[in-house]
């Protein structure tokens, strides 16, 4: 497999990355996914944006990352991967310096890495189609969610509930109020109208949260930006998750209560079909 780090392109196993790295040392580092549809990216110049976000507020040596789109056709297509489904991985991090709390000075030149893998679309199809169960679990995480960092051990923890219990995510609750998932955005329909949580320093401004979101109003969709009560959530219609690889993926049990006689509802549906007539055309 080739990658890319650090201005190189080179086969994976001669990457060496040093020890001394503050992504290795403190996980002070971002990361992005982008999906790629045989050759075409899922709104690219928005998942390097928001890398460009982060790095603002980590304040790391360097915010612009738009030459980074160019970087993954390269491996998309040194991969030969161009007429297959896949995932592009970008990874930056404050780079190698001292071991010290303390922002280094003079600041070190970011580390950067990216690598693109295939991705098998079987089994994400088929949650789409038949919905998924998810947990509920209380958010343990600290007060920047909306940063993209490599800093996921709560997230992993709440992944590892939900399949320890054979569901497929966990909805994070905090003081009453269900935000995302470990790896997801998350959303609910109450009278008719598709509800997701605000945008904060408590949740991660998804991309496909965003499209979705667009998507609404072209299809009709009321949509509204609302905390979601976990206590009122069983007067919920429907639920979903939406993500990178989940697109929209309708929930059809949460916890141990079944929804809809466990049947994807017809909001989750009908905002499928636009997605894919989007993406795809």
């Amino acid at each position: 497999m080739v990658v890319y780090f650090n201005d190189r392109f080179m086969e994976k196993e001669a990457v060496h990355i040093s020890p001394d790295d503050r992504g290795f040392l403190f996980a002070d580092s971002l990361y992005e996914v982008i999906r790629s549809y045989k050759g075409s990216f899922f709104r690219a110049k928005e998942h390097l944006n928001r890398l460009g976000y982060g790095a603002t507020h980590l304040k790391l040596g360097r915010t612009d990352f738009s030459a980074l789109e160019e970087i993954a056709r390269e491996l998309v297509e040194r991969n030969n991967l161009e007429t297959e489904d896949a995932v592009v991985y970008f990874q930056v991090t404050r780079g190698v310096a001292k071991r010290s709390h303390a922002f280094p000075l003079p600041a070190p030149c970011p580390t950067i890495y990216a690598s693109v893998s295939k991705f098998d679309p079987g089994p994400a199809d088929k949650d789409r189609e038949n919905g998924i169960h998810v947990i509920t679990i209380a958010d343990t995480r600290g007060a920047r969610c909306d940063m993209k960092t490599t800093a996921l051990t709560p997230n992993i923890l709440a992944n590892q509930a939900a399949v320890e219990t054979g569901a497929k995510e966990a909805i994070f609750v905090r003081d009453g109020v269900m935000l995302e998932g470990s790896h997801s955005n998350f959303m609910a329909v109450f009278d008719n109208v598709l509800v997701t949580a605000p945008l904060s320093n408590y949740i991660l401004g998804g991309i496909t949260r965003q499209f979705v979101m667009e998507l609404c109003a072209k299809e009709n969709i009321r949509q509204e930006e609302r905390p979601i009560f976990e206590q009122d959530i069983h007067l919920a219609t429907e639920m979903m998750i939406v993500g990178t690889t989940t697109e929209v993926t309708p929930i059809v049990r949460m916890n141990n209560t079944v929804f809809r006689g466990g049947k994807p509802g017809p909001v989750a549906r009908a905002l499928q079909r636009a997605f894919r007539h989007e993406v795809l055309g």
